[in-house]
C-alpha cells in the first residue's frame, strides 16, 4: 500500500487515480501524519451476482464446518465470545 500526504493527492490526483484504477493499488492518504482516507479500487463485477452469492454461501458453509469442528460441547455463541474475552 502506498502512502501520501493530502497535498500530494491534490497535486497528482490524475496519476494517483490511474494507479488505483489500472494497477489496483490502494493508496493511504495522510494529513499531518494521521491516516484520513484510503483510495481503494472498485472490484469489477466479472460474474453474475447469483454466482457470487453461491460462492459466498459455499464459503460460509465451509467456515461453519471448520468452526463447528472446534466448538466446545453445547456452548452458545454468547458464551463462546465471553470465553475468548476471558483469555485476553
Amino acid at each position: 500500500m502506498k502512502t501520501l500526504e493530502v497535498d500530494e493527492l491534490g497535486e497528482h490526483i490524475n496519476e494517483i487515480l490511474r494507479i488505483v484504477e489500472e494497477e489496483g493499488e490502494t493508496i493511504e492518504v495522510m494529513k499531518r501524519g494521521e491516516v484520513i482516507a484510503h483510495l481503494v479500487p472498485v472490484r469489477k463485477q466479472s460474474q453474475p451476482i447469483k454466482r457470487d452469492l453461491k460462492a459466498f454461501w459455499a464459503e460460509m458453509d465451509r467456515l461453519a464446518a471448520e468452526i463447528g469442528a472446534h466448538w466446545k460441547g453445547d456452548m452458545d455463541a454468547v458464551e463462546a465470545v465471553r470465553d475468548v474475552r476471558r483469555d485476553l
